[in-house]
């Protein structure tokens, strides 16, 4: 397999750098990143769509510029909305003009526009009105079923928020019914899926029995036992082969702080919670005195592990542990805080709840630990991403709201403090349904915010990119008012289709 893969590869390389017609290009970027092999190309697109910015382009096809549009904002190359005024209507708005297209042009509209920035208000009328036409052609019945799926998965989630793995494994099914299709690439992106599958059940076997022995020894029965779980959040946002040492680095994080987590929340009384943090800073095989019994073998198991996972490091790269473990400290630090509000019964205003559990939602912890293993960040490109910069408070702000909004519908542990959910409802004496949509409306805020990241330091956009696809699991696991990762069987469907169910071939 791996074999006619790399035959398969020279001959789209070849496709790639012969292709001299703008619109061919874009579409074969756009199958490659579809069909989930993109991580093969990553220097070869850059280029590609780095002669097509500077390239003149013209077009009345509304798919063909907003394919444009969509392709250079995705990675970092800033391009105005103005390219859609020559579908305005007489009153110089989005409006009718649009309606009379078809839906293939709708639908990459609808995608394209959710790369808005702020201040971008004929984008946001682009996704309403594209929505709205959209919803009424799926009611109608009028699309193919392809067209239809990729409608409907796009109205839930649009195409530049998905989980690129998850949105590949639907999509390779669905790529040689698209006109034009290419059997090379359609082949390669199978044989693809299932090497890198096979890679991934490798770590999988691996983490699993690191996590059967961590947790059979701590004994810690209270706390989830979430070992496939934690492996696939990872594996959402470091899919690609390559990326085997971030992966496994980043599921051990999300299954060590789970532990933790749940020490915090459903277990340790509040002296207790005290104690585990007073350790935990100070980070020292002596503070195990400070415990009570039973988390005195977590407590040497995370020095272990965290240990083990420096010695794996070159030298050049053990700042980026240190760095991890800073944020594993500071993490047990807004746990605390949490537990002590909760143990207080206070009730923060909504500004306090947001900006204390937006960092307590471990997105600050999983950005650091993600760079871990990944040769081509700088140190200047890593400090940003220690910084706590505006991208990452939005990332944790998305995963916050969305985490809150699902536990409204399975219910609090005992220790978990007021969600953003309900001290809204409080501070502003509204309904649940109200809260919701305004908090709805904020996470729309966070990801222009995030989206405007793309274009600050083309330098920075490896890591940018890492935040986002970090930030697009969330609705793995947070999507339609659930919270899967506590709830795992919700996730049988995902973990079938990534992990079990090789592609047919």
């Amino acid at each position: 397999m791996r074999k006619r893969a790399d035959e398969l590869k020279e001959k789209v390389r070849t496709q790639l750098g012969t292709c001299e017609d703008i619109v061919g290009t874009m579409n074969l970027v756009d199958a490659i990143q579809h069909l989930g092999i993109e991580h093969l190309f990553k220097q070869e697109i850059d280029n590609t769509l780095r002669d097509i910015r500077t390239s003149e382009f013209t077009s009345s096809s509304l798919h063909e510029v907003a394919l444009w549009f969509r392709l250079l904002r995705e990675h970092g190359l800033w391009v105005s909305p103005d390219v859609f005024g020559k579908f305005d209507g007489d009153d110089a708005r989005l409006s009718s003009v649009i309606a009379d297209h078809d839906t293939r042009g709708l639908l990459s509209l609808y995608n394209a526009a959710h790369l808005l920035v702020h201040g971008e208000p004929e984008l946001e009328e682009a996704i309403s009105i594209a929505r709205h036409h959209l919803k009424s052609m799926t009611r109608d019945c009028d699309l193919n079923p392809v067209l239809a799926n990729q409608v409907n998965r796009a109205l839930n989630i649009a195409l530049p928020r998905t989980c690129k793995r998850l949105e590949t494994s639907l999509f390779i099914s669905e790529y040689e019914q698209e006109e034009g299709y290419s059997e090379i690439l359609l082949e390669l992106a199978k044989l693809d899926f299932n090497i890198v599958q096979n890679v991934h059940l490798m770590e999988l076997k691996s983490i699993s029995e690191w996590w059967r022995d961590l947790y059979t020894y701590v004994g810690l029965n209270y706390a989830r036992d979430r070992a496939v779980e934690g492996y696939l959040w990872s594996c959402l946002v470091f899919y690609e082969k390559d990326l085997s040492f971030t992966r496994t680095f980043v599921a051990k994080m999300i299954l060590l702080v789970t532990l933790m987590d749940d020490t915090f929340d459903s277990h340790a009384t509040i002296q207790e919670c005290r104690q585990l943090n007073s350790a935990i800073q100070r980070w020292d095989e002596s503070a195990v005195t400070l415990l009570p019994e039973y988390l005195k073998k977590f407590y040497r198991e995370l020095l272990r592990n965290f240990k083990v996972l420096q010695d794996q490091v070159t030298d050049n790269d053990k700042y980026r542990v240190t760095y991890t473990r800073k944020e594993f400290q500071k993490l047990s630090t807004y746990y605390l805080q949490e537990a002590e509000w909760s143990h207080q019964r206070h009730k923060p205003s909504f500004g306090d709840q947001i900006t204390l559990t937006a960092m307590s939602s471990v997105i600050p912890l999983l950005c650091v630990s993600g760079t871990v293993g990944m040769g081509y960040v700088t140190k200047e490109t890593f400090e940003w991403v220690a910084s706590r910069t505006t991208a990452i408070v939005a990332s944790a702000k998305i995963g916050r709201f969305m985490n809150d909004i699902a536990a409204m519908k399975r219910g609090k542990n005992k220790g978990d403090v007021a969600s953003s959910v309900e001290c809204y409802m409080n501070e502003h004496k509204v309904t649940m349904e109200v809260a919701i949509d305004k908090i709805d409306s904020l996470v729309e805020d966070e990801w222009r915010t995030l989206n405007q990241a793309h274009f600050e330091d083309h330098k920075l956009f490896p890591v940018v990119e890492q935040v986002v696809n970090l930030t697009a699991s969330m609705a793995s696991f947070y999507d339609e008012r659930k919270d899967a990762y506590t709830f795992p069987t919700l996730l049988q469907d995902t973990i079938e289709s990534l992990f079990v169910n090789p592609v047919p071939i």
